[in-house]
């Protein structure tokens, strides 16, 4: 089988080459620095926190599904690791272990209710995803807990030169998603079903178990942006998640790294390329003090561009 996640690549990363070339131009213009250090290394930790998102999100998407859940996950994330370590070090490990646990868990149940209920994924996710927001609205007020030391050094703010550890932490989920999917049977079987389900299911495939696991994978990374988030603030946060809009913003990524919202075609590689253009956008953006409301019209318009472009070739293809 011919794995279509190399396709993507080039032309997302040539827009993030252009993106940083434009913006880097009009920034200079404006008597500001782009390329400091300072920028770079707040540019790669939003990255870090949406990429780890948008990977788990590109494995559920190029299976055919979807999970509007993940926002309330790192939120709920947050909360839990921060709680259990209580600002001990000796609790780090058991704290990070649950705290995917419980990730594992929501997306166990987002799986059940896709497969077994046969839910639409929009629905069923969504479903989730207010259930757990109405227990972070009744349970919280404000930041709870406090994340143990020894995580805020490293996780939250230790660098490799101008590169935070969480960026690197990025790459290695990154890696591990894109080998899954290239070199194992699960991600290969994870694209045959995206991108036909009923043949997939007739050659053999265990299609139910694969849309499980994708979603159990997707929870996982959802749950480790948590951790990681909460390295960042110090506590656990009830609404980061949301407040970042990693639901949306996650999708965003993935479509723009050329993964068909339909499933099947698309990879990680180009979901990173997507994360790291919109952080690229928002460092450009912040260093010209645009308007936030300004800024999400554009980013929205960069988005349904994008989408529009590879429709276009889509089509174009499909009538060749």
């Amino acid at each position: 089988m011919s794995l279509p996640t190399r396709r993507s690549v080039p032309g997302v990363f040539v827009a993030l080459a252009l993106v940083l070339a434009l913006g880097w131009l009009v920034v200079t213009v404006d008597g500001g620095h782009l390329f400091n250090q300072s920028t770079t290394v707040s540019l790669l930790h939003v990255a870090a926190g949406l990429g780890l998102v948008a990977v788990g999100q590109t494995l559920v998407i190029l299976g055919g599904s979807l999970d509007l859940s993940v926002a309330y996950v790192v939120s709920l994330s947050t909360l839990v690791a921060a709680e259990t370590m209580a600002g001990r070090d000796g609790a780090l490990l058991p704290a990070i272990g649950l705290a995917l646990a419980v990730s594992a868990g929501i997306g166990l149940l987002n799986g059940l209710l896709v497969t077994r209920l046969r839910i639409n994924a929009f629905i069923a996710t969504v479903g989730v995803g207010l259930l757990l927001k109405g227990y972070l609205d009744n349970g919280y007020d404000g930041p709870s807990g406090r994340t143990a030391p020894a995580l805020v050094q490293t996780l939250g703010y230790q660098r490799v030169g101008p590169v935070p550890l969480s960026f690197l932490l990025l790459l290695v989920v990154t890696a591990a998603a894109w080998l899954t999917l290239t070199r194992t049977r699960f991600g290969h079987h994870l694209i045959a079903v995206g991108g036909d389900p009923e043949v997939s299911r007739l050659s053999g495939v265990r299609t139910h178990r694969v849309l499980v696991g994708a979603h159990v994978l997707c929870s996982l990374c959802a749950g480790l942006a948590g951790i990681y988030l909460s390295s960042r603030l110090g506590s656990g946060a009830p609404r980061v998640g949301t407040e970042g809009l990693y639901d949306l913003e996650s999708i965003a990524a993935v479509v723009l790294g050329g993964t068909a919202l339909a499933g099947g075609r698309g990879g990680v590689l180009g979901t990173v390329g997507g994360v790291l253009l919109l952080a690229s956008v928002d460092a450009v953006f912040n260093q010209l003090d645009v308007d936030a409301f300004f800024k999400q019209v554009i980013r929205g318009v960069i988005i349904i561009a994008a989408v529009a472009v590879y429709a276009r070739r889509t089509y174009r293809k499909a009538r060749s």
